[in-house]
Parts: C-alpha cells; sequence; structure tokens
C-alpha cells in the first residue's frame, strides 16, 4: 500500500482545482452573489436551493443540512472513496505526480495506473466479444435466467474468447508489457509462455466505487472446462477479494440516500436485485461476508456508531437455505454489531435465490422479499430454537441458555424486552424467567455489547487507509453561523470575519491585523478571529481559508467554513466598498471603546498630584483622534 500522500503535492492539488467544476458534475449551479455560487443541496432533498460554492476560497457548505467541506470532502461524500482515493483522482484529472513520504510509492502509483489501464482495455475487449458468433452459449446462459442485451450492457458483461492468449495478444498490441498483464492477473505463466486466464467464459468486471476495474469473476459455460464454476482474479496491486463488492458502484448513490444495503451471494442475484428495482444490492466476489466489507458498507452508508439505534440504516443479507447458507448467516451474525445499523435477513419461499426467484415469480417477489425482511436477531433465535426439543423440560431449560445470550446482544433495550416475552412464547416459559436470563447473560463477560460502541470501535487507526482523517469526535458540540446571536454587534464581527475570508485581496494585510485585534464580544467568533491572526502568513493565499480551518478547534471548524461560504450583502461593483465599511465600522468601533476608557481614567486621575500619568493619558487621546481620522480617511 502506498504511504502517506506529502502534504505539499496534497496542497499543490487543490490549489490546482477547481471546486465549482468538480461539483458542477453533480450539481447545477448559479450565481449566489458576488464569488458565490449556489445549487441544490445533493446531500439531502430540498426544493429552494441552499448549497452554497465558493469557489475562490475552495469551500462549499449546504445552509440546509449542514454539509460542508472542501473539494477533497466533496468527493468523499459524493463517491464514497477515501481521502487518498479523492486526492489521486484528482491528481490523475490534473496530470499532477503524486508523491508519497516512503518514497517509493510515486512508482508504485504509477504501475497502479497501468494494471487499471489494463483492466480497462481488457473490459473492453470482453465486451465487444460478447457479440461475436463464438459468444453464443454466453448470451444463452445470460436469455435463460431473464437478462437480455440491456442488461449485459448496463453490467458491462463481455465474454472471453476459448483461445490460449487472444486477450494478450490483443493488449500486448495496445502496448502493455508480459509483465503487466502477469501481475493483472489477466494473464498466468504457462511452461512456454503466458496464457489467458478467462477462456470461454462470460465475464463481469468487478469495480471499485469510483467505477474503475480492478478485476473479474468468470462463470464457466463449455463442458470441456475443467475448472471451478466460477474463477476470480487473483489477488494483484489493485485487487483484493476481501475488499470489494460487486456491483457497489452501481448501488453506492441509493446505499447513501436510503440507507440502505442488500448483500446478496452472487453477480447474477445482483443483477436481478437492480433490475427488479432493489437497488442497494451487492455481492462478494469469491470470499466470504468480512470485516473489510462491514468497514466498506459503513463508510458507504454513513453508518456512525450511536447510542440511539432508531432511525439509522438496514443491511439486509440473504442466504440460501442450504448448509452454506446457514454458515454464511452464523458468520454474519458473529459480526452484527460491529453495524450500528440494524441487521436483517431475507430469505425466499422454496430456497430460490434473488435471479431464481426473478426469474420464477417476477419482479415484484424479488421486492417483496426484501420488504419481508426479518430481523436478525430473529433469525439466530429461531434457528438456535430448531435444535432443541421444545416438548421436554431439558429441551426448554438448554434452549433458553442458548438464545438468552442473543436477546441480551440486542442494543435496543425496548426490543430486547420486546424479544424476551416473544422468546418465553416460543420456548413456553414464564417471561420473568427469560426476563432474568436475559439480564443474567448481558452481565456476563462474554454477554453481548453494545453495538454502538463495537461499531465505534471497529474502525481502528490501522484500518484507517493511508492520508485519511480521523473522523471529529461525535459527541463534540459543534457551532455554526445558526447558533449565533443575531444582533447589530455580532452581525458586524461576523461580516468582517466573512469579508477577510472570501475578499482578502479587498483588504490590506495590515488592516486586516488592526482589525483582527480589536475586541469581539462574541466567544465562538473570537475564537475564529484568533485562528485568522495565528494563520496570518497565510493571508490572501489560495490556501488562507484552508490554514484557519486547520487552525480553529474541530468544534469551531464548520463556523469557519460557514463564514467563508456563506454570501455576504454586497451589491455588484461594489465589494471594495463594502469591506472597507465593514472593517472601518469594526475598527471605529474599537476606538470608541478605547477613548471611553481613555476619558474616564484621565477624569479619575488627579493632573496636580500625577502629573505625568494626567500628560500620558492627554498623549494617547491625541493619538487615537489621528488614528480615527485616518481610519475615516479624514
Amino acid at each position: 500500500m502506498a504511504g502517506l500522500i506529502r502534504r505539499s503535492d496534497i496542497d499543490e492539488v487543490r490549489s490546482r482545482t477547481n471546486l465549482a467544476d468538480i461539483v458542477g458534475d453533480y450539481v447545477t449551479l448559479k450565481s449566489a452573489g458576488v464569488g458565490s455560487m449556489k445549487g441544490l443541496c445533493p446531500f439531502h432533498d430540498e426544493r429552494s436551493p441552499s448549497f452554497h460554492v465558493r469557489p475562490q476560497v475552495g469551500f462549499y457548505h449546504c445552509f440546509g443540512c449542514g454539509e460542508g467541506g472542501d473539494v477533497f470532502t466533496f468527493l468523499q461524500k459524493m463517491d464514497h472513496v477515501t481521502f487518498s482515493e479523492a486526492v489521486e483522482r484528482l491528481a490523475g484529472r490534473l496530470g499532477y505526480t503524486l508523491h508519497y513520504e516512503d518514497g517509493a510509492s510515486a512508482a508504485d502509483q504509477g504501475n497502479r495506473s497501468r494494471l487499471l489501464a489494463a483492466n480497462a482495455a481488457a473490459e473492453k475487449f470482453f465486451r465487444e466479444q460478447l457479440s461475436t458468433e463464438a459468444a453464443e452459449p454466453g448470451r444463452r446462459f445470460l436469455g435463460e435466467r431473464g437478462f437480455d442485451s440491456a442488461a449485459a450492457e448496463h453490467f458491462s458483461i463481455g465474454f472471453a474468447p476459448n483461445s490460449y492468449d487472444a486477450l494478450g495478444d490483443h493488449l500486448r498490441g495496445l502496448g502493455f508489457t508480459a509483465e503487466e498483464l502477469l501481475a493483472s492477473g489477466l494473464q498466468g505463466q504457462g511452461d512456454r509462455k503466458p496464457y489467458d486466464r478467462f477462456r470461454g467464459r462470460l465475464v463481469w468486471p468487478i469495480k471499485d466505487v469510483t467505477g474503475q476495474t480492478l478485476g473479474f469473476g468468470a462463470r464457466k459455460l463449455l463442458e470441456s472446462d475443467n475448472g471451478p464454476k466460477y474463477l476470480n482474479t487473483p489477488e494483484t496491486p489493485v485487487y483484493s477479494k476481501s475488499k470489494v463488492l460487486y456491483g457497489l458502484d452501481l448501488a453506492k448513490r441509493d446505499i447513501a440516500k436510503g440507507k440502505q444495503v442488500v448483500v446478496v451471494e452472487g453477480y447474477t442475484d445482483v443483477m436481478a436485485c437492480h433490475l427488479a428495482g432493489v437497488t442497494t444490492a451487492v455481492a462478494t466476489c469469491g470470499t466470504a461476508f468480512g470485516s473489510d466489507h462491514i468497514t466498506i458498507i459503513r463508510r458507504v452508508m454513513g453508518d456512525v456508531a450511536n447510542s440511539d439505534s432508531h432511525g439509522l440504516g438496514e443491511v439486509v443479507f440473504t442466504f440460501d437455505p442450504d448448509e452454506a447458507g446457514q454458515k454464511a448467516a452464523s458468520r454474519a451474525f458473529a459480526d452484527e454489531q460491529r453495524f450500528a445499523a440494524q441487521t436483517y435477513v431475507a430469505v425466499a419461499p422454496d430456497g430460490l435465490d434473488p435471479c431464481d426467484l426473478r426469474l420464477q415469480r417476477g419482479d415484484d417477489a424479488v421486492r417483496l422479499l426484501v420488504q419481508g425482511r426479518k430481523p436478525m436477531y430473529e433469525f439466530m433465535v429461531r434457528r438456535r430454537l430448531d435444535t432443541f426439543d421444545l416438548e421436554t423440560v431439558e429441551g426448554r431449560v438448554a434452549a433458553l441458555r442458548a438464545t438468552a445470550p442473543i436477546v441480551a446482544g440486542i442494543r435496543d433495550e425496548s426490543l430486547s424486552i420486546g424479544y424476551s416475552r416473544t422468546l418465553a412464547g416460543w420456548i413456553g416459559i414464564d417471561p420473568a424467567e427469560v426476563t432474568q436470563a436475559v439480564r443474567s447473560a448481558r452481565r456476563a463477560p462474554s454477554g453481548g455489547s453494545s453495538a454502538a460502541s463495537t461499531a465505534a470501535r471497529s474502525t481502528s487507526p490501522a484500518e484507517r487507509t493511508a492520508g485519511d482523517a480521523p473522523d471529529a469526535d461525535p459527541v463534540a458540540p459543534v457551532i455554526g453561523i445558526a447558533q449565533l446571536p443575531n444582533d447589530p454587534v455580532t452581525r458586524l464581527e461576523r461580516e468582517l470575519l466573512m469579508a477577510l475570508l472570501q475578499h482578502p485581496d479587498e483588504i490590506g494585510r495590515d488592516t486586516a491585523v488592526r482589525a483582527l485585534h480589536t475586541t469581539f464580544t462574541q466567544p465562538a467568533l473570537a475564537t475564529v478571529r484568533d485562528a485568522l491572526l495565528t494563520s496570518i502568513e497565510s493571508y490572501s493565499t489560495p490556501e488562507w481559508a484552508r490554514r484557519v480551518t486547520d487552525e480553529a478547534p474541530p468544534a469551531f471548524q464548520p463556523l469557519v467554513t460557514q463564514l467563508a461560504i456563506a454570501p455576504l450583502p454586497i451589491r455588484a461593483g461594489r465589494v471594495a466598498e463594502y469591506c472597507a465599511g465593514v472593517t472601518t465600522s469594526l475598527i471605529e468601533r474599537d476606538l470608541l471603546r478605547r477613548k471611553t476608557e481613555l476619558l474616564g481614567a484621565l477624569q479619575r486621575t488627579d493632573s496636580t498630584a500625577d502629573p505625568e500619568r494626567y500628560r500620558d493619558l492627554q498623549r494617547q487621546l491625541v493619538e487615537l483622534e489621528v488614528e480615527r481620522r485616518r481610519v475615516r480617511g479624514d
């Protein structure tokens, strides 16, 4: 894995990137005054635009839902990529070569780009081959499962010719080397020369959340093929089967929007779900669902740990009713508490997987399968109860001992109480006995822990991608413009900071420093003022607002962003006049305060007893009057 990206490179990529160009790919922006643009927020539903972008400052903020940040934050939230991935994407867009702290990763990044390019070229080749005469078995396979050419196109499905090295010859003709094709997993090394890994198979490209093809999954079609039913790309520098989910590139937006993900078991199941309207379906790629998959889903879903589980998202697992499916359910349940979201299980009637269910009973049946999901706890309790003879006292007691820890692990106390009563009915035991057993299980060292706390611990620093910033403290109070008073004094202080952040070129540095050294009466704005003074060396540079944000305490950083984004009441062509006016007003207010203090001190001073102090106060009053006239331009 690449090391940390150098800070200087991150700053360079940010400064070279126009935030409006990136946001404009997702949001229609219109002018909202001097240097400001606005549009409908992509993070929540709204009718009137409250999403503001200020390209020169490099920040965006929605005054409706509170989302805000810079260009990297925007890509992270929109495309659900890590911080490093966002930087690398923008660097690639600019043609800028990144450098890494370990000093050896720039070459690695170049190699990664070549492997991704080889996979992209292979995907195009496979897709073109699907329409050939030799691909008839592949088209028949799709047709028998209810997928037409439009479905194949939508999911980028292709066909690998039944040839020793047709793909290799094609890619070498495009300039890829033998070493690159071996490193990508597209070819393997034979006794004499490299051979195509996928031959005579239907091929699904496996992509990351940004849509880049990392590898492939291939389905056996020919009787002469002695390989496994499904064959996947081996582990490569760009492909790790435990860290990818098939269909996530297509499902990510709806997962994030609807706070639901449906985990199925195969490529055709993902296709069936999406075509039936369940567009949040994803699948693992030749491996069991594990902790890395959980990390990916939680990031895309915005699955934040929370002591109150109400209103959180849903993770729906579909399992085959056979032994393998039951084992998969047990593994999923073992990791269930790593989710803050509620977990469910959906099992189709007659043991049909989503693909067969759609084929036999139509799209409605697939949607009803997901709608009829059962809570994971209920599924596991019933599965455990099936192993006991509830007709005997011994069987009922053993069943209670086996299921009480499951109910004890339910994080929602109201649900836990309800399940205790339901469990009592299922087993045929007095509810008070079940409640006591559940309480005992909860107190036991091995008892269930809160999913919220577990989920909060689930992403350790070691698990974070290099370059990612840790999440902010979820309980820290966050200050925003909406929390500020609206009295005239606060408004003046707020508008001065906004002018300094948004239009530093219109206010000289010396004047800015003089204004910032005035007394601020609003504590939150005084904290931001201190951050501006600490960052004054970057004043009027492209990094100005960013430096101020970095210097501010975490709870005040959203306020800095909002001050840098919020529109000022400036008429067209009057920016300099407005900035001068607000700066002068604040300095004059401070001079008036100082004059009042000096006059009071002068009245309290006996000119006879302390003539030196009396003369010093008079001198300060004269100097103050000179400064006041200079500020006003008299």
